[in-house]
């Protein structure tokens, strides 16, 4: 099976639940908990938006990368993997934004 980034990134964040926080940035997060990763994605997410205001492409591109990999940390700690992420996307492909909102907030 070819693995896909996303992928290859969850097996190394299964890997860093199994090492002391001095020997991962990763581990660290994790020893922090939910409260401290949540705090490194909102300070991403605004490095993104920071960086979509500029004409440089590569430092959007840089920044939105950091942000998908502190949602993907944060999804590792709560023991959620990226295949769940891909069936809910799969889940909503083809279905219009408008249609899917109002799904959700009648569940």
């Amino acid at each position: 099976m070819n693995d896909s980034i996303l992928e290859k990134i969850d097996a190394v964040l299964a890997e860093r639940k199994h090492v002391g926080a001095d020997q991962s940035y990763v581990a660290s997060l994790y020893e922090r908990g939910t409260a401290a990763i949540v705090s490194k994605i909102r300070e991403e997410a605004e490095e993104a938006c920071q960086a979509a205001s500029e004409d440089d492409n590569q430092h959007l591109v840089h920044e939105i990368a950091d942000l998908w990999f502190h949602c993907q940390v944060l999804l590792a700690h709560r023991g959620i993997g990226v295949g769940e992420v891909y069936q809910e996307l799969e889940r909503r492909f083809g279905i219009s934004g408008h249609h899917e909102k109002k799904q959700r907030m009648h569940r």
